[in-house]
């Protein structure tokens, strides 16, 4: 089994080693390297092998946001989590509209971090309860979009809605009786029917629209 190679990006390097310390003996984690800056993590990105980079929104002389803009913009094989303090909305929007694909605060707990860190390297979004519950709140009370008016098929909106739920391709392909192929296909024709970038587009799409209500 491959380990997930980590990054660990954040400004304070106490909170790095505290990270380090909570990961180092989980077996399907390899941190690779630690960073307080955007450009350090740019350096590193372009010497080691990287699957996934933890990232804070603060940064030492440099922004977190940015910095993942940046890295999804340039390599989409690298995903990005958020680790932050920042429980504000805009905070959120602003991580996700750059690419990461889960955000979850500073006071998670280990196991909860480990859950984070496996969802989104297996491609799924990953939301602390209360950053779910903030996108929720604000996003539903939102009027629709204009893209509400695309029309889905059942199937789509069926995946939709277990995207949307934290479901990866293996579980979502199990839940429909489906191949792992097919759910990528339906992704993908939803990433482009939808002009979204990202799983958590889609997610955002789907609170937006509702379909967790159902």
């Amino acid at each position: 089994m491959n380990k997930i190679k980590l990054l660990i990006a954040d400004d304070h390097r106490i909170f790095r080693e505290g990270i380090q310390a909570l990961l180092v003996k989980e077996a399907g984690i390899e941190i690779v390297a630690e960073a307080s800056s955007a450009d350090e993590i740019y350096n590193i990105l372009e010497s080691k092998e990287i699957d996934l980079v933890l990232m804070d929104i603060d940064l030492d002389g440099s922004s977190g946001i940015e910095a993942t803009r940046k890295i999804t913009m340039a390599n989409n094989n690298i995903a990005v989590l958020a680790l932050s303090m920042h429980s504000d909305h805009s905070y959120i929007m602003k991580m996700l509209d750059a690419g990461a694909k889960g955000y979850i605060l500073k006071n998670t707990g280990k196991d909860e971090m480990i859950a984070a860190i496996k969802a989104v390297y297996n491609g799924a979004s990953y939301f602390s309860s209360d950053v779910s519950q903030k996108l929720i709140s604000q996003l539903v009370n939102k009027k629709r979009s204009n893209s509400s008016d695309i029309p889905l098929t059942r199937r789509e909106t069926e995946i939709l809605r277990l995207i949307a739920r934290e479901y990866s391709n293996s579980e979502i392909a199990d839940e429909l009786f489906i191949s792992i192929r097919t759910v990528d296909t339906h992704k993908r024709n939803l990433l482009e029917k939808l002009g979204l970038k990202n799983t958590a587009g889609l997610v955002k799409y789907a609170i937006q629209n509702g379909l967790l209500n159902d």
